[in-house]
């Protein structure tokens, strides 16, 4: 069996991209369900592999590792041999200091945008209540801000870091798969690049096989249960 292991589930955006980044990188992995429906996440046994109570979390031998951008660029790290270089360790100082950039605009301007919207329109039922649309709405137009900059930055190249996809990317895949399905999908569609760059990324091999798991869920999100 596999010495990798990630607990998590394949609704969950973060455990996605991660599983998405072991499939780039041709990784055999073994997916551990964790129920956050019955608060699998805060028992003991899943606290002593992440003490903060959160999917996903990677056992690669004796080497524990939780946040899936910590996890993604371990995997890039580790196998740089194989695959795509998604971190573009084997070129110049200048490239790899591009995707790190473009890596920190996904997490700081772009996730937390579009994670707060598929996350309230998506699960605001579950909680008992409509949608918030002025939060729905506030966030709206900070991705609309965020998708301006990617769409001049995506006339000039082809991926966010230049002509190779990275992670920079494919960090951005699963909260795009779940924006897609809310009535603002047109805030990609209607950006040329960004909706030429989407359909790019979106039909790489590694996220199709990731897609089914994603597709049997009416929501997304912030993967984790309070």
């Amino acid at each position: 069996m596999t010495g990798v292991k990630v607990y998590g589930l394949p609704i969950s955006t973060c455990t996605s991209t991660v599983m998405i980044c072991l499939h780039e990188k041709q990784i055999h992995f073994q997916l551990l369900h964790v129920d956050l429906f019955n608060g699998e996440h805060k028992q003991p046994p899943f606290l002593a592999i992440n003490p903060f109570g959160q999917i996903p979390a990677l056992e690669d031998c004796d080497l524990t590792l939780f946040e899936s951008r910590a996890i993604t660029s371990y995997i890039a790290n580790k196998h740089k041999e194989t695959g795509p270089d998604l971190l573009l360790q084997h070129q110049t100082p200048r490239e790899e200091a591009i995707v790190k950039q473009w890596m920190k605009v996904e997490s700081h301007h772009y996730n937390p945008a579009i994670s707060r919207i598929i996350h309230e329109f998506f699960t605001a039922h579950l909680r008992g209540h409509k949608p918030n649309q002025h939060l729905i709405d506030q966030n709206l137009e900070h991705l609309g801000t965020v998708l301006d900059v990617y769409e001049k930055r995506l006339g000039a190249t082809k991926y966010l870091a230049g002509p190779r996809y990275t992670l920079a990317d494919l960090h951005h895949l699963p909260c795009t798969f779940y924006f897609m399905k809310t009535p603002w999908a047109s805030m990609i569609n209607d950006r040329p690049n960004v909706k030429a760059w989407w359909d790019n990324i979106s039909s790489r091999p590694a996220f199709l096989k990731v897609i089914e798991g994603m597709d049997n869920f009416d929501f997304g999100g912030d993967n984790k249960k309070k």
